[in-house]
């Protein structure tokens, strides 16, 4: 059973010192809960917002999540143009805890409803760039991952074969991946700081500018193009409108390498819903993977231009992608400073994800 507004009130009093609640009330924003959730009315007329997660991988979430949020530090978040959540508090309850966190200004926004144009698309590629420009020494410091151009190649040719072992990915798919896994051109970048998790949820907006980034429990070093892949599924002027601006403030070209990255990042994604929907013994979530594994066959056998690999050919025109990421896997509204349900991006190995709790 959910939690009472008002019994995640009286726990934000004991998490965070001094804090006098006014009034409070339930907040999520549809879907199927992992958080529940509570927006508070402070006296000093701020507002806060107190998470529980319901699930062991809401918790494993938001421990990932507080990690990342103290590595960056005054400093650090100076150097971005938006937002970004303040951890203010905590308190056990029911073999959890509770976190009170600050309410950032803005709304979500669909990666289909971003318009064409300099104007959102480009703060979008501007944000991201801001990321991808951070200094990498403190995501070390803070004893969180950071992998090599190796290391995320390695990673992406596991999962690859951890699709193909399940003898539900089509050998199209199977061979297509392969090729581009086997491509060392597409491998051969320079690490960054990256989100890791990065989605159109992660991301409030107003009018036409990002105010603020949630969603930080996958912050490493690694493959920029991992915080990319998602901006293909935007409308094909929008997406070429985010990607210069992207270049533009990184002073790099969006290359052909990086875009295929970005786009064998994209339809990964299904492959990891399938695994995931493995791992859970849900078959309906198999079901729905396999469905959208064949509806890709299709794109991929009806289109001569899509090849990964750069020794088999061109790839896809951004309008291709578009029309091949016509929906997200697991794909469901944000929930409070979260996600709400479907599949959670997942870390390119798990076995660096920081463990560590508060």
């Amino acid at each position: 059973m959910a939690r009472s507004h008002l019994t995640l009130a009286a726990l934000a009093t004991s998490a965070v010192a001094e804090l006098e609640v006014s009034g409070a009330r339930s907040y999520s924003l549809g879907g199927a809960a992992e958080f529940d959730s509570a927006l508070l009315s402070a006296r000093d007329g701020q507002t806060y917002i107190i998470r529980v997660p319901t699930s062991q991988t809401a918790e494993t979430e938001q421990s990932a999540d507080l990690v990342a949020l103290r590595a960056l530090t005054t400093g650090i978040r100076s150097r971005l143009p938006f937002d970004v959540p303040t951890y203010l508090g905590q308190t056990p309850i029911g073999g959890t805890r509770a976190v009170v966190y600050d309410l950032l200004a803005g709304h979500h926004i669909e990666a289909e409803e971003v318009p064409p144009g300099d104007g959102l698309a480009g703060s979008i590629g501007h944000a991201i760039a801001a990321i991808h420009t951070l200094p990498t020494n403190f995501v070390g410091e803070a004893g969180l991952p950071s992998l090599s151009a190796v290391e995320c190649h390695t990673s992406t040719t596991a999962l690859i074969e951890s699709a193909a072992s399940t003898g539900l990915l089509p050998s199209a798919l199977r061979d297509r991946w392969r090729d581009a896994s086997a491509d060392a051109s597409l491998w051969q970048f320079q690490p960054t700081v990256i989100n890791g998790a990065l989605t159109a949820d992660s991301l409030l907006v107003e009018d036409e500018t990002v105010t603020a980034v949630l969603g930080w429990s996958a912050l490493r070093v690694g493959d920029p193009a991992r915080d990319l892949h998602w901006i293909l599924a935007m409308n094909p002027d929008a997406a070429e409108g985010a990607l210069g601006a992207y270049a533009a403030t990184r002073q790099v070209a969006t290359d052909r390498q990086f875009t295929q990255r970005a786009m064998l990042y994209a339809e990964l994604e299904v492959a990891r819903w399938l695994l995931h929907g493995r791992e859970a013994r849900d078959q309906s979530i198999v079901d729905d993977a396999v469905e959208m594994l064949d509806g890709l066959v299709d794109r991929v056998h009806t289109n001569s231009a899509t090849p990964l690999a750069n020794a088999t050919g061109p790839i896809m025109a951004i309008g291709d992608v578009e029309a091949m990421l016509d929906r997200t896997p697991g794909d469901k509204n944000a929930q409070s400073y979260g996600h709400a349900g479907g599949m959670k991006p997942v870390i390119d190995d798990q076995s660096d994800r920081s463990s560590s709790s508060e």
